[in-house]
């Protein structure tokens, strides 16, 4: 039996029971959608999350608080800190040091009120950061030394109080029982996975240490200090030279861990990948068993087609079928089932990405969905597999059966 014969012969079957032929495909059809849609998902959190953190700058420097039990005096960033590694020349790798006060509050305009974060920062922070202003200033050093109650305010924030930018600049704004000058809006950088730097709101940084936050062991204290080294080849240096400069700050001993954590941009970038690798995994994982529920479905399909089709089989059988015959017939329609499947599949979870992407893009929320050649080919290659493997066992009971007694069957 030739193989376009065989080809035929299982189209036409299936064909015979539309209905039963598409509800068994419906299986693979859910899962190889769900599987590309779950990928194409991680795949898309993975390139927002690493364009989000590059966006920053290939020299972009982190250092927070670390806490550790080897070490017997444990001590806060400061403020002081940050000016240490910047005036002391004990840094030549670093070009500008951004600090970071942080505190969420409520913000008031009139009748309109949102719940945001509001930073204090220095003027560095706008080269630092790249982070520029559409209309307006950013802050600067007199805000810095007079503790100007100014305030640089995110689109988001915006669009709550105000409605549109009309008009903005100059505006007061209530936060906590002060009043505070709109000098400035921020550029637009949309939303991302660790939040959208649209809702927010800048203030000087000696504003907020003494009006908006209050802390307990230092007066100065940050929450993060941005250090941007003088090049990417300086980062290796950089890191050295703050990490020497905060140990003898801090008075930490040669066997004491660091009270502090240095993160580069690199790092985060390999961190965040490694994360959204294993949600990938996990979440096509999770989306492949429904591949296999398919696949079920065709072998109690298939077995309920040879049972049908008994007095088929022993009459093709009588006139000269061999067993391989019969089984190359049951699993070329089961390799039929899997293959337009998973073809369907393709195409509805196209579509499902692009509705994904859509509804991100609405909500201003940086995640497009990416369907990759690589995972279409394995969608395909899994759902033949399946339609495959569980075609097996009912085209090998069918390729078995005695012409006589198939032929008394009623």
């Amino acid at each position: 039996m030739n193989s376009w014969r065989v080809f035929k012969e299982a189209i036409e079957s299936l064909a015979s029971n539309k209905l039963r032929t598409a509800l068994t495909m419906l299986g693979i059809v859910i899962g190889v959608t769900a599987v590309l849609s779950m990928t194409a998902i991680g795949q898309g959190a993975s390139s927002s999350i690493t364009s989000s953190i590059e966006s920053m700058g290939t020299n972009l420097l982190f250092v927070s608080r670390a806490f550790s039990d080897n070490n017997s005096n444990p001590q806060a960033l400061t403020l002081s800190d940050a000016e240490a590694l910047i005036e002391s020349g004990g840094a030549p790798s670093v070009a500008a040091v951004a600090p970071v006060v942080n505190a969420s509050r409520t913000v008031v305009y009139g009748d309109n009120s949102t719940s945001t974060t509001i930073m204090g920062v220095t003027p560095d922070y706008a080269s630092v950061r790249k982070v520029s202003v559409s209309s307006g200033r950013f802050i600067d050093q007199k805000d810095i030394d007079s503790s100007s109650t100014v305030a640089i305010l995110g689109n988001d924030v915006v669009e709550d109080l105000f409605g549109s930018d009309v008009g903005v600049i100059g505006q007061k704004i209530r936060i906590g029982n002060m009043l505070y000058e709109v000098v400035g809006i921020l550029e637009s950088s949309g939303g991302t996975f660790s939040g959208s730097s649209d809702n927010q709101i800048i203030v000087p940084i000696t504003t907020a240490f003494s009006r908006l936050v209050a802390r307990s062991n230092a007066n100065d204290e940050v929450d993060m200090i941005y250090v941007s080294a003088v090049d990417s080849e300086s980062m290796s240096g950089a890191t050295s030279e703050i990490t020497s400069i905060l140990r003898s700050r801090h008075k930490i001993s040669s066997d004491e861990d660091d009270d502090f954590n240095i993160m580069s941009q690199e790092s985060m970038t390999e961190a965040a990948s490694s994360i959204t690798g294993v949600l990938t995994v996990f979440l096509g994982g999770i989306a492949a068993i429904s591949l296999l529920v398919g696949g079920i479905g065709i072998m109690n399909i298939m077995l309920v087609s040879v049972i049908e089709r008994t007095k088929e089989i022993g009459l093709r059988k009588a006139v000269g079928a061999k067993n391989k015959d019969i089984l190359l017939q049951f699993m070329t329609e089961s390799l039929i089932i899997g293959l337009a499947g998973g073809l369907l599949g393709i195409i509805l979870a196209y579509g499902l990405a692009a509705i994904i992407g859509n509804i991100a893009a609405a909500s201003n929320f940086d995640l497009n969905p990416v369907i990759t050649f690589g995972s279409i080919l394995l969608a395909v290659g899994f759902s033949m597999a399946v339609g495959l493997i569980f075609g097996i066992y009912p085209a090998s009971r069918a390729s078995k059966l005695e012409p006589v007694e198939a032929l008394r069957t009623e």
